[in-house]
C-alpha cells in the first residue's frame, strides 16, 4: 500500500516572513532564522515524499511595511502555501512583545485548520515563540512536535551578563525570564529537536534539561543554484547589472578597486562582534595597504532612529572608521538587497582574491560560511560555535579568537598574502558544500528522522460516539457558555451566587454552564451541591488532568486518551520522594492523571526540583499556583486551559462565544487563551502581570467572586444588561 504523503507545518512566528525578496538585516528579528525556514520549507515541497508545505507566520497590516505582509494566504508552489494568522493586532512588533498574544496565535490558527478540516502530520516549531505554540497545538492533534531554538535564551542571559547587563535589566529589554521558561517546557515536550551543530546541541541546548536522544544534528542546506562558485558567474543581463551595481558602489568608498575585498555581512548586533574586525583592520598598517575591507551591515536610513542596540553598533563602527582613518579603504553601504546582492557580494570578493569574516563573539551556526564556501571564497571566522564544524568538513578557512583583533588581521593576510593557499582553500569550500550543506541531503535527514515516529493516522480530535454527544448538541446549540473556577471565584460571596444561579436557570437555553477546577470530581460535586449549584454541562477537574459530562458526570474517555500519552505518573513521583520542601497532598487529592505536592517555601528551591526531573522519561507540565503554595505535575497534554481549547475544538465552538474566569495561577491558560475572560477582584496576586501590557480580552472586575462573574458578564455583553437587572450589584 503506497504512503500516505505527508503534510508538514512549520511555525515562524516573528519578523517578516515572504516568499521573496526577504528583507534580511532590516531589524533583530529579520535574520538568519527567516532565510532558513523558507529554505526549508522549499525543499521538503520538492520532495516526493512530501504532500503539503505550510508555514503559519504572523499577519501584519502596517503602513510601516511592506502590504506583502498582509496578504493571509500566499501560494509559493502547488505543495508550499504561506498562512498569516492575525496576533497582537495589526502593528508590527518586535518579537519580545509577542508573548502575551500567542494563545491568540494558537486559537485562530486553530481555527483555520478547523474550518478547512486540516489535520498536520507533524509540526516544527522555529524559536521559541514559535516554539510555544508547536507545544499548545500539536498535542491536541496528537501528532509529534519537532523544535528548532535557532538562538537559545540561557546563552545569550550568559553573554549579556559577561557584557555587563544586569537581568533584571536583560528582563526589561528581552523578556528572557519568560523565553527561558519557554525553551524549557517546549524541550521537555518535544518529541524531536534539530541543531545545525554538534556544539549547539551540547554546549548551548546542554544548559537546559534536555534529552540528547531526542535531538539530531542536521545541518542546513544552501541553494547551489544561487550561490554558485565565482568562476561561474551567470552572464545573464540582470546578473551582469548587479555586479557593475556593486561594483559602482564600492567605488564610492574605495581608492584603489583592484585590491583584495575583505568582506563581512551581519546585523548591527553586539554579538555579531564587527567592531572587532575594523579594530583589526585599522592596527594594520599592512593589511590596509593589501586589501579593501567593505561591511555590509543590514539596512539603514538614519541610525539615530534605530534600536538601541543597532544604533551602538554602528556608530561604534563609524566612530572607528574616523579613528583610524579608513576614508578610502572602507566600505559601509547603508543599502543592499539580501536576494539580488549577496550572492554576487560573495562572487566579487572571490574574483578580487578576497576573504570573507565572520568575527562573531559566538555563532551557533554560521550560514554565511557556507554561502562564502559554495561561492568559492575563504572565509576567517570565530572559533565559538558552529564555525569549527563547517570548517573541518569544508576545509576553507581559519578560525581565530573574536576577542583577539590581531589575531584576526594575522588570519586574513595568511590567506590574501598566499596565492597557492587561497586557490587551495576556495576549491575545498566549492567541495565541502556539495559533499555536506545541500538542501538535498538535509531533508533526507530530516525525514531519516521523521520515521522514529509512528505513520499512524493522527489522533486527532473527533466528534465520533461518546457519552458526551448530548452535551456536545448542548454545547453547539446554545449562544454562549461559561466556564469558571470555583473556590474563591465562583464561591466567595452567597448573595452573588444566588443571582448567578438564578441567572443561569433563566437563560439555559442560550447559555451553558461549566467549571473548572483543581478539586477532583467526587470534591467539586459535593461543594457544588453543599451551595446549591446546580450539576454543571461539563466539570474540568483535577486542574485540567480529567473531563466530564452533564449531571452523570460521565467521563470523556477520548480526553483520557489524549493525555495518557508519555505520561508515567509512578516515575515522577519516585523522583521527588526526596526533594527538599516538597510535601504530597492528602490521597483524596491525588489522581491518574495528577501528582500532588504542598510546598513548604522557606525549603524549596526550584533548581533542587529541576534537578530531580531531568532526563525523565515523562512529558508533564508543572503547574506552580496558590502563590506558590501548590505544586501539581499533570500530563504535559492536560491544564485547564488546552481542556477548554479541547472542548472548544472538538465541538467546533468559537473562543468569543465562551466566558472564562478565575482568580488563580492554575487558571492562567484559560485565562490568557483566545476566550473573554474575567479575573475576579479577589484574584492572587500570581495573576497580576496579565493587567501588563493590557490584554483587551482579559477584564479585571472590580467584584469580587461571584459578583465578578457577573460583572464579566455583562462586560463581555454575554447576557443583556436589562436581564442584569440595571447590574448584579
Amino acid at each position: 500500500m503506497a504512503i500516505r504523503p505527508l503534510y508538514i507545518q512549520l511555525l515562524h512566528l516573528h519578523g517578516l516572513f515572504r516568499g521573496d525578496n526577504l528583507e534580511l538585516g532590516r531589524d533583530a528579528d529579520t535574520g538568519g532564522q527567516t532565510k532558513y525556514v523558507l529554505e526549508l520549507a522549499r525543499a521538503l515541497a520538492r520532495d516526493e515524499g512530501v504532500g503539503r508545505v505550510d508555514v503559519f507566520t504572523r499577519r501584519i497590516e502596517d503602513p510601516r511595511v511592506s502590504a506583502d505582509y498582509a496578504q493571509p494566504l500566499v501560494h509559493l508552489g502547488r505543495k508550499l502555501r504561506i498562512v498569516r494568522i492575525r496576533c497582537g493586532g495589526p502593528r508590527y512588533r518586535r518579537k519580545e512583545l509577542l508573548w502575551p498574544h500567542l494563545d491568540e496565535f494558537v486559537d485562530n490558527s486553530l481555527r483555520f485548520l478547523r474550518a478547512r478540516n486540516l489535520v498536520p502530520d507533524v509540526m516544527h516549531a522555529h524559536y521559541a515563540d514559535a516554539g510555544y505554540v508547536g507545544s499548545q497545538m500539536a498535542p491536541l492533534f496528537g501528532v509529534p512536535l519537532i523544535f528548532t531554538g535557532h538562538s537559545l535564551g540561557r546563552a545569550k542571559l550568559a553573554r549579556l551578563l559577561a557584557a555587563g547587563m544586569t537581568e533584571p535589566e536583560a528582563d526589561r529589554r528581552y523578556a528572557i525570564r519568560q523565553r527561558i521558561a519557554v525553551e524549557e517546557q517546549v524541550l521537555q515536550r518535544a518529541d524531536l529537536v534539530v541543531t545545525s551543530t554538534r556544539q549547539e546541541q551540547q554546549d548551548q541546548y546542554g544548559l537546559y534539561a534536555s534529552d540528547f536522544e531526542r535531538s539530531a544534528v542536521i545541518p542546513p542546506g544552501i541553494d547551489t543554484t544561487v550561490f554558485r562558485p565565482y568562476l561561474q558567474s551567470p552572464r545573464d543581463r540582470h546578473s551582469v547589472a548587479v555586479r557593475r551595481h556593486l561594483a559602482a558602489e564600492l567605488a564610492r568608498f574605495h581608492m584603489q578597486r583592484t585590491k583584495p575585498l575583505v568582506l563581512a555581512l551581519s546585523r548591527p548586533d553586539l554579538r555579531k562582534n564587527i567592531p572587532a574586525l575594523v579594530h583589526a583592520y585599522g592596527n594594520d598598517r599592512a593589511l590596509r595597504q593589501a586589501a579593501n575591507l567593505a561591511i555590509f551591515a543590514g539596512l539603514r536610513k538614519d541610525i539615530s532612529s534605530m534600536p538601541d542596540n543597532e544604533r551602538e553598533v554602528l556608530s561604534e563602527m563609524l566612530l572607528l572608521m574616523d579613528r583610524y582613518d579608513l576614508y578610502g579603504y572602507m566600505a559601509i553601504p547603508k543599502q543592499h538587497d539580501s536576494e539580488r546582492d549577496v550572492p554576487e557580494l560573495y562572487r566579487l570578493a572571490a574574483r578580487s582574491r578576497g576573504v570573507f569574516v565572520n568575527p562573531a563573539l559566538t555563532e551557533p551556526f554560521g550560514l554565511t560560511l557556507i554561502e562564502a564556501a559554495a561561492s568559492g571564497l575563504p572565509v576567517v571566522a570565530t572559533r565559538d560555535g558552529g564555525p569549527q564544524e563547517i570548517i573541518e568538513k569544508c576545509g576553507h578557512g581559519e578560525l581565530v579568537d573574536p576577542n583577539d583583533p590581531e589575531a584576526i588581521a594575522a588570519a586574513i593576510k595568511a590567506v590574501i598574502g598566499n596565492p597557492e593557499r587561497w586557490h587551495q582553500l576556495s576549491a575545498n569550500g566549492v567541495r565541502g558544500v556539495e559533499a555536506h550543506y545541500t538542501w538535498r541531503a538535509h531533508v533526507r535527514g530530516y525525514l531519516g528522522e521523521l520515521g522514529r515516529f509512528a505513520r499512524a493516522a493522527p489522533q486527532h480530535i473527533v466528534r465520533g460516539s461518546s457519552p458526551a454527544l448530548a452535551i456536545g448538541a448542548r454545547l453547539r446549540r446554545v449562544k454562549h457558555l461559561l466556564i469558571t473556577d470555583i473556590d474563591d471565584t465562583l464561591l466567595g460571596d452567597a448573595e452573588a451566587l444566588a443571582r448567578l444561579i438564578a441567572l443561569l436557570e433563566r437563560r439555559r437555553e442560550v447559555l451553558a454552564f461549566g467549571v473548572a477546577t483543581g478539586r477532583s470530581i467526587d470534591s467539586a460535586r459535593a461543594l457544588l451541591a453543599e451551595h446549591g449549584v446546580p450539576p454543571p454541562d461539563l466539570t474540568v477537574s483535577s486542574v485540567g488532568a480529567e473531563l466530564y459530562f452533564g449531571d452523570a458526570a460521565l467521563p470523556d474517555r477520548g480526553w483520557e486518551t489524549h493525555i495518557a500519552h508519555r505520561w508515567n505518573r509512578a516515575e515522577l513521583a519516585a523522583r521527588l520522594a526526596e526533594t527538599r520542601g516538597l510535601r504530597l497532598q492528602e490521597d483524596t487529592t491525588q489522581r491518574r492523571f495528577k501528582l500532588s505536592y504542598y510546598v513548604d517555601a522557606p525549603r524549596f528551591r526550584r533548581a533542587a526540583l529541576d534537578a530531580a526531573l531531568q532526563g525523565t522519561t515523562s512529558r508533564f507540565t508543572l503547574i506552580l499556583s496558590g502563590d506558590n503554595a501548590y505544586l501539581d505535575l499533570l500530563p504535559y497534554r492536560a491544564s485547564k486551559g488546552q481542556a477548554v481549547r479541547y472542548l472548544a475544538y472538538k465541538w467546533d465552538l468559537a473562543p468569543g462565544t465562551i466566558l472564562v474566569a478565575g482568580d488563580s495561577g492554575n487558571d492562567r491558560g484559560m485565562l490568557t487563551g483566545r476566550m473573554p475572560a474575567v479575573v475576579v477582584a479577589n484574584h492572587r496576586q500570581e495573576l497580576a502581570d496579565l493587567r501588563r501590557p493590557r490584554r483587551p480580552g482579559i477584564y479585571f472586575s472590580a467584584y469580587a467572586y461571584a459578583a465578578g462573574i457577573l460583572d464579566g458578564l455583562q462586560h463581555f455583553d454575554f447576557v443583556p444588561e436589562a436581564e442584569l437587572r440595571a447590574g448584579p450589584f
